[in-house]
């Protein structure tokens, strides 16, 4: 079965994307090739589903073993970095990807930083380096583009309050409300890998998709990438699911000037428009802790970091009695202000 490996034309070294240049580069000689003016083998392959599925590693002659979804990796044997071509191509070629902007060393650092910002997390959590391992990864998505029909109606009220003589009165008037609106969203994310915690994989966004860029092999080479689990059609469930509270706040923001708002009956029709299956950039990290492992994910354009850290009992004690100290001083200051007491 074809791997693809770019090979430096100079010294015959392997060529790894460069993060900081943008460029596929030898990091042996220093050559850099500009990637959007190299032939992509890719498309010049086709593959049959029934074919036997075999990879070799073209430096050192090497099985590579990888799991079913993996489309991109290194050899165990000899580090080279290789594209499992047959597992991108047809209807598993990816449309667009957004190329890696944050080296393997920013990421690191970064995360380190994290680590030390965390206000409830154990000191040894902060000062220690225990990052057990760094991984790059093009972590497949579905992108949707959505057109929502939405139709509701519902319930308003107005209140108000007025003095005659010794009386006072509260008058409450109710109105029957409808909205019939078209909601629009282009380019919502979902994650399509089964192997991906869906909510870490949905708090790394937004993801810059003006970074986009036309899917070419070496935007790959020398970083781990997946092929998806799941189809467009398989994932617009969860989509619909994900745009509908956004749909719903905007359905509140079209009824205002009343005391209260209530609908009895709302629906929500979608159309999905178009989905594109996009690569994006994801560096996963794995930290020792305690006896514990735990996983932490960096968006690889923007930097933005997610996941859950050990808290410290102590320092949670801590913060606590101190939000309690406030608010009983506050109880004090306010009770000697208003001439009582307070015990």
């Amino acid at each position: 079965m074809p791997v693809i490996e770019y090979k430096c034309p100079n010294c015959g070294s392997g060529m790894r994307f460069d993060s900081v240049s943008g460029k596929l580069s030898c990091p042996s000689c220093g050559r850099q090739d500009n990637i959007e003016q190299i032939p992509d083998p890719l498309k010049q392959q086709v593959y049959a589903d029934n074919e036997v599925k075999e990879y070799h590693c073209e430096s050192c002659g090497a099985v590579i073993v990888t799991d079913p979804e993996t489309s991109a990796t290194n050899c165990s044997f000899c580090g080279a970095a290789v594209v499992l071509s047959d597992r991108l191509s047809g209807r598993l070629a990816p449309v667009q990807v957004i190329p890696f902007a944050i080296s393997k060393e920013e990421a690191k650092e970064a995360f380190r930083k994290w680590c030390k910002r965390g206000l409830l997390t154990p000191r040894a959590f902060m000062a220690a380096n225990r990052i057990k391992g760094i991984t790059g990864i093009y972590v497949p998505f579905w992108l949707y583009d959505l057109h929502n029909r939405v139709e509701a109606q519902g319930h308003a009220t107005k209140v108000r309050s007025y003095t005659r003589g010794d009386y006072r009165y509260t008058e409450t008037d109710h109105f029957a409300i409808y909205r019939k609106l078209n909601v629009d969203y282009v380019r919502v994310p979902i994650d399509a890998s089964e192997k991906m915690n869906d909510k870490l994989m949905d708090r790394l966004e937004p993801f810059p998709y003006d970074k986009l860029k036309e899917f070419r092999t070496p935007y790959l080479a020398g970083y781990i990438a997946e092929k998806y689990s799941y189809t467009g059609e398989q994932l617009l469930p969860r989509v619909k699911d994900k745009v509908r509270p956004y749909i719903e706040s905007f359905l509140s923001s079209t009824v205002s000037g009343y005391a209260s708002v209530s609908f009895t009956d709302k629906r929500i029709d979608t159309d999905m428009n178009r989905n594109d299956y996009v690569l994006l950039p994801v560096w996963m990290f794995t930290y020792d802790f305690n006896r514990s492992e735990y996983t932490f994910a960096m968006n690889g354009q923007t930097g933005k970091v997610v996941g859950k850290p050990p808290l410290s009992k102590g320092k949670m004690a801590a913060w606590f009695a101190g939000i309690a100290g406030v608010s009983l001083l506050s109880l004090k200051i306010a009770s000697w202000a208003m001439g009582g007491g307070f015990l």
